[in-house]
């Protein structure tokens, strides 16, 4: 109901951008953001958009990420610019109804598979 697209491998100071499609519901009613998962780390909220249209950004992406969504809310990207080693994880588009700044809660609402980001030179 959730896929993602757009990871890849990339030289660090590289771009990337991902993309998240709802099939057969929007977002609209839902907090929607992307989350990523390091290896050896839990899952943490990177971007999200509330219903209300405020944007979250962790501490150490923003400036450099930019989290968007069309008008109808049926698709949300990421545009992931200046990108660093540390970005390197797996991504994935889901919703939430708590907080961006609570750890994300897989076993509610809508989740992708993710999308792998390699960032390495």
């Amino acid at each position: 109901q959730v896929t993602e697209s757009g990871g890849g491998l990339v030289q660090p100071g590289g771009s990337l951008r991902l993309s998240c499609a709802a099939e057969e519901f929007t977002f609209k009613n839902y907090r929607v953001g992307w989350a990523r998962r390091v290896p050896g780390k839990g899952l943490e909220w990177v971007s999200g958009i509330y219903t209300d249209g405020r944007t979250y950004y962790k501490d150490d992406v923003k400036g450099r990420f930019t989290i968007s969504s069309d008008n109808a809310r049926t698709t949300v990207h990421l545009q992931m610019n200046e990108l660093k080693s540390e970005d390197t994880a797996k991504y994935y588009c889901g919703t939430t109804s708590l907080d961006f700044v609570k750890p994300p809660d897989t076993e509610w609402g809508f989740w992708g598979q993710g999308t792998q980001v390699t960032v390495s030179s």
